[in-house]
């Protein structure tokens, strides 16, 4: 069994190949050759919980094993913790073990990737980063990487964050052009940008709902029933696109409380696999995560 820490795990996937595996096992999901069911949820104690995020595939399976302890900052030990074990669907025979929270972080770059693939008008030279923690790194690198993005917009909570976020990437990368602002003024005015991507927990609305009909706006922080990024005038003035339709309908709280027509939200893997039409203008995309694409990540890291 191959081990990988979590710098292994990060060389494994690169975007190139991520996104299309991600892709693949979108379409195997909407077919249902890939079965995955809700994640399961344990509580440990107050503050803490295990993540259960089993996927069987015919080739191979995966499972994500998570803790979350709120309180592991006295233990100097990060909050988040966990692993990806990986095994034969046939034979049960354990072929590898990831780093599970470095697995979280590129899949869910990678799915909005795909999003941007398939939704946007014409592939993104500027990004809006609203959040400035883990996964909003993970999409800033994940942008640079796979679409060569280099001008960047960095609303944090206050500025002084997002002016360390933005150093911190073009220090990653080179020379970007990283402009700094406050989630908070995105009230007042909202920069021209070919794509928004939300990476936060807020439950009060941060995405602006009035953005140009070219920019595509991507919801990915949200994903319990109290969250929202969204807000409901852009929801209800949109066409709903979502990585997972059954995980949306319980944790996508940016569409719960804007009590969308489901009957109009489609799921990417449908739309990849021709089941729903193209959206002829450009759409909503809000993801809540899904095991599947664990698998697509172990699917790329062990060579499948």
């Amino acid at each position: 069994m191959q081990i990988f820490d979590r710098d292994q795990t990060a060389q494994a996937l690169p975007y190139s190949r991520l996104v299309p595996a991600v892709a693949e096992a979108a379409k195997e999901l909407a077919a249902g050759t890939i079965v995955a069911p809700e994640r399961q949820v344990v509580t440990i104690d107050a503050a803490s919980v295990l993540l259960s995020m089993p996927a069987i595939g015919r080739d191979i399976s995966a499972t994500k094993l998570i803790t979350v302890h709120g309180g592991n900052a006295r233990h100097k030990l990060p909050a988040i913790q966990g692993e990806v074990i990986v095994f034969e669907t046939a034979t049960g025979r354990r072929l590898a073990l990831l780093d599970g929270p470095t697995v979280t972080a590129r899949r869910t770059a990678a799915m909005t990737l795909l999003g941007i693939d398939t939704l946007a008008r014409r592939k993104p030279a500027s990004a809006l980063i609203i959040g400035t923690g883990t996964q909003a790194a993970a999409h800033a690198d994940a942008l640079v990487e796979y679409f060569g993005v280099s001008t960047f917009i960095i609303a944090g909570s206050t500025r002084e964050n997002a002016q360390s976020f933005a150093s911190s990437l073009s220090a990653r990368h080179g020379q970007l052009d990283a402009q700094v602002l406050t989630a908070e003024s995105l009230k007042q005015e909202v920069p021209d940008t070919d794509v928004i991507i939300a990476l936060t927990t807020a439950t009060v609305p941060v995405i602006p709902s009035k953005i140009s009909p070219d920019t595509l706006a991507v919801g990915v922080g949200a994903f319990k029933p109290n969250m929202a990024e969204f807000p409901p005038e852009l929801l209800h003035a949109r066409q709903i696109i979502v990585d997972d339709l059954n995980g949306a309908r319980h944790e996508a709280g940016d569409l719960l409380q804007a009590k969308v027509d489901w009957s109009g939200v489609s799921a990417i893997g449908d739309l990849l696999s021709g089941r729903v039409p193209h959206p002829t203008a450009v759409p909503v995309f809000k993801t809540v995560g899904q095991a599947a694409w664990d698998l697509a990540a172990a699917r790329v890291a062990i060579g499948q």
